[in-house]
Formats: C-alpha cells, structure tokens, sequence
C-alpha cells in the first residue's frame, strides 16, 4: 500500500497534525488481556477526539510479540474492529497505526499483517537493530516501506532505543513511502538532527514531523524551525503529537492541539500562559513516566492514571518487574492536586459505562 492510496481523509489528518495515544494494554490481575477494557480505552481515545491510535507499541508492551504471549496480533485486530465500530458510518475514519518492530523478516510479517488488518501506516522502531550501520537500516525501513506506509521512530536509548545520526535520517526521508517522523528522543540535540535532515533532503512537505518527547511536548508544537540547506531556507514546523503521554487526559490533549494551532495560523507572539502549561504539562509527565528512576515506571505510571478513571482495571504489566516506583503514586497525587485543569476526569466519568459496556 503506497502513501497515494491512503484514504483523502486520513492523509490530510496526519498532514494536517492531529492527537494520536499510544494505547496501552489492558491487563487482568492474571496477566491476560481484559478486552472489556481494552475497547473501553479505544472507544475513550475516539470519543475524546483522537484523529488515530497507535497499537503495537512501545505503550502496548513489546512483549506482546513474546511466543508465550501472543497477543500482538489479536491485540491489533480487537483495536481495529473497535475502532471500526466505534466510527460506523460518520464517515470520520480514525489513522490506524500498527507498531512494528524485530529484524526484516518479522518487521516485514508485521507490516503485512497490519495492511491485512486494515491499518494505514506502521511506526517503525529500530530498536532490534543495535549494531547495524545506516545502509543496514535503510534497506530494512525499505524492506517495510515496500509493504505500508512508514512513520520513522526516534525511541530514546532509555527505553530501549539507540542514537540514530543525521546522515541515517536524511536517508530515510527520502524513501518515497515514509509518511511521517515521530521524533522521541527526548533530546533537544537529536531532534533537531531528524528536523534538519528532513529539510535537507527536500522532503519537509512530504514528511510530516510528530512529536513523541513527552517531556516538551507543547515546546514542540509551537516552534518553527529554520533551517538554511543548499537549496535555500526552510522552516518547518512539528504538526502533531503521537505519544504516550496522550493515552491518558486524551480530552484535555485534543483541546490542547486545537489552540496550538489556532495559536500558529494566527501568526501572533505566543501567549506566556501557553508557556507556563507548558511547564505544568513536563511536570505531570515527569509523574506519570517516573524519569527520577529512568523511567522504569513509565509504563505502570500511565496504567495508574487509566486505573484511577476506570478505565483499567489495574496496573498490571506483562513483565511482572514492571511496577509504580516509589513514591511515583504520591507523585501522580500531586500533579493531580497540582493541575487540575489538565486532566478530563469529568469527561470520563460521565461516558465510562457506555464505553465499558459491549
């Protein structure tokens, strides 16, 4: 499936910018999946005005692709047969995106299965491909872009990612099937590196840039960067988010995204609250993804917010190991008490039956 055969409606959403959650994986206290509240969270991602989901990835679990797991694949089918419900005939199709990763041969059954499944691109990590030099991962992210749309992953070293040069990204902005760049590293000095290389390959109208550092998100959306090439300045602009941080307070995020760019077509000095939300945002993340022990509850940290709307039975990961750090709950507490115009807990609670029920 090639970029030209997208449907109308979702190429001009992901070019536009648009709010896509990373959906986490609703466990029971056995370990199994709730699809009760795995639809639940879909339902939620839709209703709060989500223009996609990404399923598969690194907020799914990576484990789901464990052979004594097995579940990417019924997990990939239940979030695109719900979605498809959830949207019946109001002609708003959400993006359906499918986390891929592995070396080629599964990357590749992966995109294929993501095609049959009725997803419009793949979020390509690399991170199986530690020690591979940049012709290595351009044939592989050919390999996959032959099959599916491809939107390129930039997973931060801390979570299992690796430092990807300049020279791989202007690459890999010019395979003719990459869609767009979600840019992750939670590095100033690295995105910029995919923002420029994206320019200097020619390709900033081709490729659209998403933001997937969690810890600067509005930062993110409202610079425009400026870039001098061989061929003459560009500016170019980060238009979407696609990231964990918005699987939960989805609503609060759609609102967000709506202002930012209303803020931007406007062309006007950026107002300074936008700037101290900013803050306030870093802040609740900085709770929910628990950087003060390297991340090791960021996962857990998103689970605890779902839990506490209803939304998931608990906090349970597949890798039993995975837990709320210390103090993380209590630091969840405070961002709640802190900010309490970030989160949509009103909204969820007056629609959480319907989405449960079914």
């Amino acid at each position: 499936m090639k970029i030209s055969e997208l449907p109308k409606s979702i190429l001009e959403r992901i070019r536009t910018g648009t709010v896509i959650p990373a959906h986490p994986l609703a466990l029971t206290a056995e370990r199994k999946l709730s699809e009760r509240h795995q639809r639940a969270l879909t339902r939620y991602y839709l209703a709060a005005g989500a223009g996609g989901i990404a399923v598969g990835v690194h907020s799914t679990q990576f484990e789901i692709r464990d052979p004594d797991v097995a579940l990417y694949k019924p997990v990939l089918e239940l979030a695109s047969a719900t979605m498809d419900e959830a949207t019946g005939d109001s002609g708003r199709l959400p993006c359906k995106i499918a986390g891929v990763c592995g070396p080629t041969v599964q990357a590749v059954a992966e995109a294929e299965f993501a095609v049959a499944t009725g997803y419009h691109a793949v979020l390509l990590s690399l991170a199986a491909m530690k020690d591979a030099d940049d012709d290595a991962l351009i044939a592989h992210c050919r390999a996959v872009a032959e099959v599916i749309p491809v939107i390129g992953f930039y997973l931060q070293p801390s979570v299992g990612g690796r430092v990807l040069p300049l020279s791989f990204w202007r690459r890999f902005a010019q395979i003719e099937n990459v869609i767009a760049i979600k840019m992750a590293p939670f590095n100033r000095y690295q995105t910029l590196d995919v923002v420029r290389a994206v320019c200097e390959a020619g390709r900033e109208n081709a490729v659209t840039l998403y933001t997937g550092n969690d810890d600067n998100i509005v930062l993110d959306l409202i610079t425009p960067y400026r870039i001098r090439t061989a061929s003459g300045s560009r500016t170019v602009r980060i238009k979407g988010g696609l990231l964990g941080h918005w699987c939960v307070w989805t609503r609060r995020a759609v609102k967000l995204l709506e202002r930012l760019h209303a803020l931007v077509a406007d062309d006007k000095p950026i107002p300074q609250d936008i700037l101290t939300l900013a803050m306030e945002i870093t802040d609740s993340n900085a709770a929910f993804f628990d950087p003060a022990h390297g991340f090791a509850g960021c996962i857990p940290g998103i689970h605890e917010v779902l839990r506490r709307q209803g939304l998931m039975p608990g906090t349970w990961c597949l890798n039993p190991h995975e837990q709320l750090s210390p103090g993380q709950s209590e630091e969840i507490d405070r961002v709640y008490a802190s900010y309490p115009h970030l989160n949509d807990d009103d909204f969820v609670r007056e629609h959480l039956d319907e989405w449960l029920a079914g």
